[in-house]
């Protein structure tokens, strides 16, 4: 009888806590039965009306959504760059997750501020009750072990499909944040004003396929830059279906010492 991918995870999770001894103990995570909803903001200190989005993301533990309902990410991306301010915070490999989620979406064209919600468009007049609704079954199931010293953060991810899952190309993706964060903008639109940020990406690693009947892992161990503040890092996780956008699951452990 093979082992339903749900406990599979859990598995990995004991034997991932085990392999980092008692002091790490209490630094894991498993996503529960239902799902958790992602927000993605793609957004850049560039942009004049950026500002207001990223203040809407800071904003949901305040409004009442707490983890288990829903994990923010901030993208920032590197098409402002040469607009009058390099953002600090961008990559182009974030500026390429928003055209693919673009094309998702039917569009063929990026802006900023845009907020994506388990793959779709998502348009703030909704507010924050759209994501206080009742949440339907995980599709999938996550496991986290996080580690930490001066210098390294190791994490351990493990996913499996619910039973009778059908998407068609299902990644887990590994992604470290950071909240607190704040620049004094010095050029383009924003001149002359302080931007406060959280739940930026500071990194976000390459996914790991998943099949059904059998779990997925990513165990990897990032060294940690000299301007990341490892009291305010978070571990992100999550599932999701590369053709559709769709998010089958997600979890966030902040990174312990």
């Amino acid at each position: 009888m093979r082992a339903h991918p749900f406990a599979l995870a859990l598995a990995g999770l004991l034997a991932v806590t085990a392999a980092f001894g008692s002091t790490a103990a209490e630094c894991t995570a498993r996503s529960g039965p239902q799902r958790t909803a992602l927000v993605e903001l793609y957004t850049s200190e560039g942009c004049s009306s950026c500002p207001p989005a990223d203040r809407w993301l800071s904003g949901l533990r305040g409004a009442g959504i707490g983890p288990d309902a829903a994990i923010p990410l901030a993208f920032h991306v590197d098409y402002w760059n040469k607009l009058g301010w390099p953002d600090r915070f961008s990559q182009a490999a974030y500026s390429d997750r928003q055209r693919l989620a673009s094309r998702r979406n039917g569009l063929d064209f990026v802006y900023t501020p845009q907020f994506i919600v388990d793959g779709k468009d998502f348009r703030l007049a909704a507010g924050y009750e759209a994501l206080k609704r009742p949440r339907d079954r995980a599709r999938a199931s996550i496991a986290l072990a996080v580690s930490a010293d001066t210098s390294r953060v190791t994490v351990v991810a493990t996913s499996g499909l619910a039973a009778g899952d059908r998407s068609r190309l299902p990644e887990l993706f590994v992604a470290l944040t950071e909240d607190g964060l704040s620049t004094q903008v010095a050029a383009g639109e924003n001149m002359g004003r302080q931007l406060r940020h959280d739940a930026v990406v500071r990194a976000l690693l390459e996914p790991t396929r998943l099949v059904p009947e059998e779990p997925a892992k990513q165990e990897r161990s990032l060294t940690l830059e000299r301007d990341w503040n490892p009291g305010h890092l978070t571990v992100v996780a999550f599932v999701q279906d590369r053709a559709t956008g769709e998010v089958l699951q997600a979890l966030a452990l902040p990174v312990c010492r």
